[in-house]
């Protein structure tokens, strides 16, 4: 049966779905008829062949306690091998229903109350909220702009933050959240080689990894041996086949004492099976999504590319930042000379847009506004208008 789910022009009417991002605006303080672009989440059907394996397994009606064999594991490893160059072990695996609840039990397995903890500014805000509401001390090593329009690293920070703070754990957006950023090998070193030194864990969050348009996605774990030994590399179907709410993460750990000490917090959190339908849905999406995953990539390319070429053609005072990873694009509007109240009220009440505010992703994000294009060109082509209108007219 061919894959059926390839109109990605088509607008889906996702309201009155439970849909977080078109059903909740009022509850979360926006006009109830703004406009969303805002989570991460794709205004996409997913694969039909995954719509099929749901629906099959529903039709069982018996949803009791659920694991997974080998095949599963087999399904994730084959993809991450053949996109991405990294061969991972059964034993690796730990299933988690997602990222951030990964980061959060890495927190825990990892450093004590009162320890500092390793992010790089402006970055995806769940970040600092989990160091922080596991009363932990959030350290930046600032990301700064160059003149090539791209985010890069103070490696002289870095390394003066690790010894400084006394850093144990350091948490890596790669490719990176919000600034589009898809690290290159040489960069993944230098900042490997300092953590080897320092005795640094690295938690990786890689979910983003399917989502690169410039560049190559480099696995951090793979690069070296010494990386693989300290690295926990967190990876998700949910960004790449728009499974959010199925709640499935696959997190390898090859080393057996952080895998162990990993484990342990979940224990404690009461965690143990996942749902049966995230799990269908992950293994179906890797041994059956290809041909929707690529033309879903290739359209959401298409959607960058048209967006760049907005930008510089008719807002005038916005920039987008050169854009490599992710659906999420980095739109600068500190030339405008409004402030920041200025900048959310002209885009919230006056454009009736609902995007993420930079100033959530740290102070460096200020001035900056990040757009969720994984949708239908005409909805990204409304939301531009609206910008261009009440910024130019």
């Amino acid at each position: 049966m061919p894959e059926r789910n390839l109109d990605f022009d088509r607008i889906i009417n996702r309201k009155n779905t439970n849909c977080l991002k078109y059903d909740f605006a009022e509850k979360r303080g926006m006009p109830a008829d703004v406009l969303p672009l805002w989570v991460a989440d794709m205004d996409f059907e997913t694969s039909s062949y995954i719509e099929d394996a749901l629906v099959e397994r529903a039709k069982e009606g018996i949803f009791g306690y659920s694991e997974v064999k080998t095949p599963y594991f087999e399904a994730v490893h084959n993809w991450i091998r053949e996109r991405h160059g990294w061969d991972t072990r059964e034993e690796w695996l730990v299933k988690t229903p997602g990222v951030v609840f990964a980061l959060a039990m890495a927190v825990k397995a990892y450093t004590e109350p009162g320890d500092s903890v390793l992010i790089q500014s402006p970055v995806y805000y769940p970040f600092s909220e989990v160091i922080t509401d596991n009363n932990r001390k959030v350290v930046s090593n600032d990301l700064y702009i160059g003149e090539d329009n791209r985010y890069h690293v103070d490696f002289q920070d870095f390394e003066k933050k690790i010894a400084d703070e006394k850093i144990k754990l350091f948490f890596l957006c790669n490719p990176h959240n919000p600034v589009g950023r898809v690290w290159t090998k040489d960069e993944l070193i230098r900042v490997g080689d300092l953590c080897v030194k320092y005795g640094v864990t690295v938690v990786s969050d890689e979910i983003h990894q399917d989502f690169v348009f410039k560049g190559k996605h480099q696995v951090f774990a793979g690069l070296k041996k010494e990386y693989e030994d300290i690295t926990v590399t967190c990876t998700a179907p949910s960004k790449t086949f728009n499974l959010a709410s199925m709640l499935i993460s696959n997190i390898f750990i090859p080393n057996p004492g952080l895998r162990r000490r990993f484990r342990k917090q979940m224990d404690a959190a009461g965690m143990s099976q996942l749902g049966i339908l995230g799990l269908v849905a992950c293994e179906t999406a890797y041994t059956k999504g290809s041909q929707w995953y690529e033309a879903m990539h290739a359209y959401v390319k298409e959607n960058i590319e048209f967006t760049r070429k907005y930008v510089e053609e008719k807002l005038p005072g916005v920039k987008m930042t050169d854009h490599e990873g992710t659906y999420l694009v980095w739109l600068d509007f500190r030339d405008t000379g409004l402030s920041v109240e200025e900048l959310e009220h002209r885009i919230v009440y006056k454009a009736g847009l609902w995007l993420d505010s930079g100033k959530i992703f740290g102070n460096l994000g200020r001035g900056f506004q990040r757009v969720n294009v994984a949708c239908p060109r005409a909805t990204l082509t409304e939301a531009l208008e609206r910008i261009r209108r009440v910024f130019t007219d």
